[in-house]
Formats: structure tokens, C-alpha cells, sequence
């Protein structure tokens, strides 16, 4: 795998985890209101959830390599599609008010990381877009799938001990937040495209 194209893997890796979606937003809402103690379960389930989740992205992409190999090359330019939306999103997005939340409970957490579709096209578009064309194997794919679920892990993480900073600064810096953001993105899906 190029230095290129592994930059490219960890930038979009990095701007998908740490920016706001369902995950980060019920991490901090819930320390906010909870606190670490009271939130814990639903932080295990939603990192547990996380992990399921790009594990059966990685067999999926697998799957579709092994058996539809043509179709991948069609990935690419879905992928690229999907990240030039995703930075358009990032680019005109606000800050999200979230209502307070009424349990904290692992399995909360857990289901909440199925039906999170921004973390599934995180990892197909990921291993289609950036990791395919150097390793194919199920195992490789695992492994940069894990890759991603750690940093995503690792950016709830951040939300949930940062996470008053993280909502204040965002909320008063956003635009320019989400400008510098939407452009890396856009950088990305070129290299996707283009390497």
C-alpha cells in the first residue's frame, strides 16, 4: 500500500470518526447529562457495536470481491460519490441539539451502531475506495476494518472526556470547522478516484 494511499485510508478515517454522527452525539449528550459512571454500558455497547458492524462490513466488501470482482471498480466511483456527499454535508451542516436522553443502557448502544448507516458506508466505501486494490483477503480486510472501528472508539472517546470543549468550540466555530473538513474530504475521494 502507497504512503499516498495510506494517508488518504487514515485522513478519511480520521475526518469520519471524529466528525459528528449518531454515536458521538449519544456519547455526549449522555455524559453530559450522566456522567461517565452512568453512561459506561452504553459507551462499551456503542465501541461492541461499532466493531460488529465493520467486521461484517469487511466480509461483506470481501464477499463482493471474491464473487463480483467487476463490481469493485463500480465501488470506487459509489465511494467517491458518497464521500463528495459526505463533504458537501460536512460543508453546510450546524450543530446538532440532541434531546436528552432517558437510559443508558449497553444494548442501546450496541443497536445503536446497526442502524447507524454512517459508520457501514465508513467501512465499505474505506476498504472499497482505499485498502481493495492492495489486499484482498479476509483477514487484511478484517484488520483495517478493526483499524477503523479503534479510531472510531477512539474519537467517541474523545467526544466523551472532551466533550463540554468539543460542543462549545464546534458550536462557535462550526463553518469553518466544517469548510476545512468538507475540502480533506474532497481530497480524499480525488485520491480514490485518481491515485
Amino acid at each position: 500500500m502507497s504512503t499516498q494511499a495510506v494517508i488518504a485510508f487514515l485522513l478519511y478515517a480520521l475526518i469520519n470518526a471524529f466528525t459528528p454522527g449518531p454515536g458521538n452525539i449519544l456519547a455526549l449528550n449522555t455524559v453530559a447529562n450522566y456522567g461517565w459512571s452512568k453512561g459506561r454500558k452504553l459507551f462499551l455497547g456503542i465501541f461492541a457495536g461499532y466493531y460488529a458492524v465493520q467486521i461484517i462490513c469487511a466480509i461483506f466488501v470481501f464477499g463482493l470481491n471474491e464473487l463480483l470482482n467487476p463490481v469493485m471498480s463500480i465501488m470506487n466511483y459509489i465511494g467517491a460519490a458518497y464521500i463528495l456527499y459526505l463533504s458537501i454535508h460536512v460543508a453546510i451542516s450546524k450543530p446538532i441539539e440532541t434531546e436528552e436522553q432517558k437510559s443508558a443502557s449497553f444494548w442501546k448502544g450496541f443497536m445503536l451502531q446497526f442502524v447507524n448507516v454512517k459508520i457501514y458506508l465508513f467501512g465499505v466505501t474505506a476498504l472499497s475506495g482505499y485498502v481493495v486494490r492492495y489486499y484482498s483477503t479476509l483477514e487484511m480486510l478484517i484488520f483495517f476494518e478493526l483499524t477503523i472501528a479503534t479510531i472510531g472508539t477512539i474519537a467517541t472517546l474523545t467526544w466523551i472526556f472532551l466533550g463540554k470543549i468539543f460542543r462549545q468550540a464546534y458550536q462557535k466555530h462550526f463553518r469553518i470547522i466544517n469548510i476545512i473538513l468538507a475540502v480533506v474530504l474532497l481530497q480524499c475521494a480525488w485520491s480514490m478516484l485518481f491515485e
